[in-house]
């Protein structure tokens, strides 16, 4: 079994000012920068702007309630919202969070690997945005998710384009060269669509759906065998959820 990240691991770099700073903005410059030097661009203008045409396809996939893992400024929540549907983002970043928050989408300063409300309730679980690469080890991630899912429930997860499986530490940076506003290093992954299904297959997830748009691509896994098809939802499942808390500076914050 793999190794679980401890919560908070990645807290203070996805808190740290160029990314905090990038949010409030609303656009970039922003950087993931490995040891040796290469950057990979973040979209902060598309994370902060409203959900677009290939968001809302993914959205219309979703089934019962929505936990979006490393949320981000809020998109998506604030679209299931408005939608009338039941969702929860959870992020370790504060301006996220509270990004989030005044979009109108329920939200919790929380890392997906503490305690959760409605473990094992969620009917779909979102991880896009690069998102797959939350703690550096996909397989703890999925197996986490697993637990978070109702049996049966539907994940779906970005790909990266590129038929790529890396593991790496990295930081963040607001200026390319710059490494005086970097965070502290923490670990990331970035997985094309073969190496997901790699990974997902032995721990019991299957694929129900796989789809391109806009450059960007997309699986539906489900965690246990299932004769649901990953299909627009016919009703909105309502779960037992704790108040969603605001923001507070004393708590760890995930990438969104």
């Amino acid at each position: 079994m793999s190794t679980v990240v401890a919560p908070g691991t990645a807290g203070h770099s996805w808190s740290a000012d160029p990314y905090a700073d990038a949010l409030r903005a609303g656009r970039g410059p922003l950087f993931l920068r490995r040891s040796d030097g290469w950057l990979l661009p973040l979209e902060v203008e598309r994370w902060c702007a409203r959900a677009d045409a290939v968001d809302r396809e993914v959205l219309d996939r979703c089934e019962g309630a929505v936990l979006d893992v490393g949320c981000g400024p809020g998109r998506l929540v604030a679209e299931l919202a408005a939608r009338g549907r039941t969702a929860l983002g959870i992020d370790v970043s504060p301006a996220a969070v509270a990004h989030t928050v005044g979009l109108g989408g329920p939200a919790l300063l929380r890392s997906v690997f503490e305690p959760l409300p409605g473990e094992g309730r969620w009917g779909s679980a979102l991880l896009v945005d690069g998102n797959l690469g939350i703690g550096g080890d996909p397989c703890a991630l999925l197996e986490r998710l697993a637990r978070l899912l109702v049996s049966g429930g539907l994940l779906i997860a970005e790909t990266d384009p590129l038929d790529i499986d890396e593991r790496a530490s990295v930081r963040l940076v607001g200026v390319t060269g710059e490494t005086d506003d970097c965070g502290s290093p923490f670990p990331w992954a970035r997985l094309g669509t073969p190496a997901l299904l790699r990974h997902a297959g032995p721990l019991g997830w299957h694929t129900v759906a796989q789809w391109s748009a806009g450059g960007r691509c997309f699986l539906a896994l489900r965690n246990r065998s299932t004769s649901s098809s990953a299909e627009p939802p016919k009703s909105t499942a309502v779960i037992n959820s704790q108040r969603v808390r605001k923001p507070s500076a004393d708590r760890p914050v995930a990438a969104g």
